[in-house]
């Protein structure tokens, strides 16, 4: 058992220093793919000929490999961590932005004229009644969003040891160690679980006036799942 844990001095990192590094490089491209998702969904949702050519542009770049996408990036950012985080973010947005935007046309009218009545300019509307309303949905896209980024890092691993647990696939072979190949799929696969139950806990804080149990979006047309969420914006 312990050579589970007896990491190879050349990736100058303990377990636990590879469970951190791999977090970081995942889920920071995750968070900078919704700061740049929340905005430009938005712009989607204000203005419906703007989503077909963003949706196409960001599918298209989600087919590019992420081998081809390090090998571009190289010459701009080198072997480091910012070669593996850029393509994931990127990657990201494939999701995030699809989710943001259908979450965000679900609240219903009625909910948006009332937001209105009350005073509520488009920006603050968009804070505090349309995004809490579409949580479910946005973290939903943040799940998928997550679990693939966690499982991504790994390929960094080809780009001078950016893979962060997956540089023990690439131990695993070097020292002929096959127990470093479990540990990089065990763990990689616990911490994309462990982050899945997490959002999972985080939308149940978030939407507390939504029944237990509820795994989508609220219906479009029903004000009277989204009255508490509007109510407590105007407390």
């Amino acid at each position: 058992m312990n050579d589970f844990f007896d990491i190879p001095s050349d990736l100058q990192h303990s377990w636990p220093g590879l469970i951190g590094l791999h977090l970081r490089e995942a889920l920071l491209p995750v968070l900078a793919g919704l700061l740049t998702a929340l905005p430009l969904a938005q712009l989607c949702v204000r203005l419906r000929w703007l989503y077909p050519p963003v949706l196409a542009v960001t599918t298209v770049l989600y087919a590019v490999p992420s081998l081809a996408f390090f090998v571009v990036l190289i010459d701009y950012t080198g072997q480091t961590e910012l070669t593996v985080m850029i393509p994931l973010a990127v990657y990201s947005l494939v999701v995030l932005v699809p989710a943001i935007v259908d979450g965000v046309r679900s609240v219903p009218r009625e909910t948006l004229a009332a937001a209105t009545a009350m005073g509520f300019g488009p920006v603050r509307r968009y804070l505090q009644v349309q995004l809490p309303i579409a949580a479910p949905a946005i973290i939903a896209g943040l799940r998928v969003a997550t679990v693939s980024s966690i499982s991504l890092v790994s390929v960094g691993a080809l780009i001078g040891n950016q893979g962060a647990l997956g540089n023990l696939l690439t131990d695993a072979l070097i020292y002929d160690r096959p127990v470093l190949a479990v540990n990089s799929v065990v763990t990689t696969a616990a911490l994309a679980l462990s982050c899945d139950v997490l959002l999972v806990l985080l939308r149940t804080l978030l939407t507390p006036w939504m029944p237990r149990g509820t795994r989508g979006a609220p219906r479009t047309g029903r004000p009277d799942a989204a009255a508490p969420a509007l109510e407590d914006t105007a407390r």
